[in-house]
C-alpha cells in the first residue's frame, strides 16, 4: 500500500460512569498527518494519514479507564413508552430535541413495518418503558443465535430478522430498528466488555472484540444502555468508546487505502481489572 487516510474511534469517551484517565495511541508506520479531533456526537476521534509504502498496518491502544458501578431503573416504575414517544414527536428543550434525531432511519437502521410488529409484541399499552425494553431485549437474546460466521459488517437487519442469526453488531442494530419503528430514540453504542469475568460469573458473549450494544431515551431518566447479545442492562464490566447512530458512526477504525490487493484485518481486544493489565485494542490491516 502507498497510502491510507483513516478515522479511529478508539479512546474511550467520558461520560456519567466512566471517566478515561490515560489512552496510549501507537500507530505503525508512523503518520506523516496525525490529528486528535471530537466528531459530531461528542466522541473522541483520531484523523491520521499513512504516506509511505506499508505492507502492514498496526494501531494499538492502551487505556487505564475508571468505571463505577450504577444502579438500574426500577423497570416498572419508570413513564409509560408511549408518553416517551409523544414527546419526542413535539418537546423541542435541549435534551428532548438531542434525542429526537435518533428516532428516524440511518445507514443501516431504517424502520419498517415489520420491525414495530416485532416490538409491539413487548410494548403493550401503558407499559413502562424499561420494562418494555427489557422484554424486546430479552426476546432477541432468547430467538436469535449468536453466530460469527452468519453475518459480515454489511449484512442487512432484514436479512439478521429472517434467518434469526448475527453477532452483537446486528442485534444491536435490530433492536434499533425496533425502537425506532414504533418512534422511540435509540442510539448504537460500541465498547468494550472485560474479557475476564469475577469468579462465579459467566464470561459475557463478544468479549473478545469491540462490542456493541444500544442506549434507548427515557425521558427525565436520561438514557438507559440494554445489551441484547447478553439479555442485560450494561454495568461495570463495561468500557464504552463512543456512541451513534449505528455502526457507520463509531467504527472503530475506518478509512481510504490506495495500492494493493486484498485487505485482511485482525482485532484483539483485551479488558482487565487494573491490578492484571489494563485494555488492549489491536488492530492489523494487510495486503
Amino acid at each position: 500500500m502507498s497510502l491510507c487516510q483513516n478515522v479511529a474511534h478508539l479512546v474511550p469517551r467520558d461520560c456519567s460512569r466512566q471517566r478515561a484517565e490515560d489512552s496510549i495511541l501507537s500507530i505503525s508506520p508512523d503518520p506523516a498527518v496525525i490529528e486528535d479531533r471530537v466528531d459530531y456526537f461528542g466522541n473522541p476521534i483520531c484523523y491520521f494519514t499513512i504516506q509511505e509504502q506499508h505492507r502492514e498496518l498496526t494501531v494499538s491502544v492502551t487505556h487505564r479507564v475508571e468505571v463505577w458501578a450504577t444502579v438500574p431503573p426500577v423497570a416498572n416504575n419508570t413513564p409509560a413508552w408511549e408518553l416517551i414517544r409523544d414527546r419526542l414527536r413535539f418537546d423541542r428543550s435541549p435534551p428532548w430535541l438531542d434525542a429526537y434525531q435518533y428516532t428516524f432511519d440511518s445507514r443501516y437502521v431504517a424502520a419498517d413495518p415489520r420491525y414495530a410488529a416485532y416490538a409491539l409484541h413487548g410494548f403493550t399499552t401503558g407499559k413502562p418503558i424499561v420494562e418494555a425494553v427489557l422484554d424486546l431485549t430479552r426476546r432477541i437474546h432468547s430467538e436469535f443465535i449468536y453466530d460469527p460466521r452468519a453475518t459480515n459488517l454489511t449484512t442487512p437487519v432484514a436479512e439478521v430478522f429472517e434467518n434469526r442469526r448475527g453477532v452483537c453488531q446486528d442485534f444491536a442494530h435490530l433492536m434499533l430498528a425496533c425502537l425506532r419503528s414504533i418512534g422511540l430514540a435509540a442510539r448504537y453504542v460500541s465498547g468494550y466488555l472485560s474479557t475476564q469475568p469475577p469468579p462465579g460469573k459467566p464470561r459475557l458473549v463478544g468479549a473478545d472484540a469491540t462490542h456493541a450494544w444500544v442506549s434507548v431515551f427515557c425521558g427525565e431518566l436520561g438514557w438507559v444502555d440494554f445489551d441484547p447479545t447478553n439479555n442485560q442492562i450494561p454495568g461495570d464490566r463495561y468500557v464504552l468508546l463512543a456512541w451513534g447512530r449505528d455502526y457507520e458512526d463509531v467504527s472503530p477504525l475506518k478509512g481510504v487505502i490506495l495500492g494493493g490487493g486484498q485487505h485482511v484485518v485482525r482485532v484483539s481486544v483485551d479488558v482487565r481489572p487494573e491490578v492484571e493489565l489494563p485494555a488492549l485494542v489491536q488492530t492489523q490491516t494487510q495486503s
